[in-house]
């Protein structure tokens, strides 16, 4: 039963020699690593839509870290968004995310992920080799604001408080993909295409 999933103490076995090896940087489990794509922008620009849809058209192994799950994980105490939770919760989903990109599989990591944390997800990702894809989606603030608005959850009557977040992006201008006009499926193929050249690689 030793290292077996199935044993009566084979789980934690199995867990533990994965965790130990893991821990080699080298350790990639016979596939090369691939980039983790950092889909960001300011809150109503259609994340979670068009990294739904990117996921249908791509093939092989994906995987979508939706960001907004992790402020779920605080299940006491936490009363609201703070700067300082907002970065315990970034750095928790790349940490999450990076595995599963060293590992092969194409990972989507969904969050309004601002351009100064980017030194501290080049860190984290550094750990484990892996390469990172930057995609600003930025609509208009009036159509983020009446997208927000929209929403059948977590509706936003009043943008205002977002309004600096979405000006933070001004300063990564060769990442945003202007997407007022574009359906979710014309969004993901554009990003898709702008992978491939690399246009969106930090």
């Amino acid at each position: 039963m030793h290292g077996h999933p199935g044993g009566r103490y084979g789980h934690c076995e199995f867990i533990a020699r994965f965790l130990l090896d893991s821990r080699r940087p080298t350790a990639n489990f016979g596939r090369m690593p691939t980039p983790i794509l950092i889909l960001s922008g300011p809150v109503g620009s259609g994340k979670t839509t068009v990294a739904r849809e990117m996921v249908r058209l791509l093939t092989g192994e994906v995987v979508l870290i939706e960001g907004d799950v992790f402020w779920s994980f605080y299940a006491k105490g936490a009363h609201g968004p703070t700067h300082k939770r907002f970065r315990t919760i970034m750095s928790a989903m790349t940490v999450a995310s990076v595995p599963f990109a060293a590992g092969g599989s194409h990972v989507i990591l969904d969050f309004s992920i601002p351009p100064w944390f980017l030194d501290t997800v080049r860190k984290i990702a550094a750990t484990r080799e892996v390469a990172l894809d930057y995609v600003v989606l930025r609509p208009s603030e009036q159509v983020c604001a009446e997208r927000a608005k929209a929403r059948a959850e977590g509706s936003i009557a009043d943008y205002s408080h977002y309004g600096e977040l979405y000006r933070d992006f001004d300063q990564v201008a060769r990442h945003i993909l202007c997407n007022d006009t574009m359906s979710p499926t014309e969004s993901a193929s554009a990003i898709l295409r702008g992978l491939a050249e690399g246009r969106f690689r930090l």
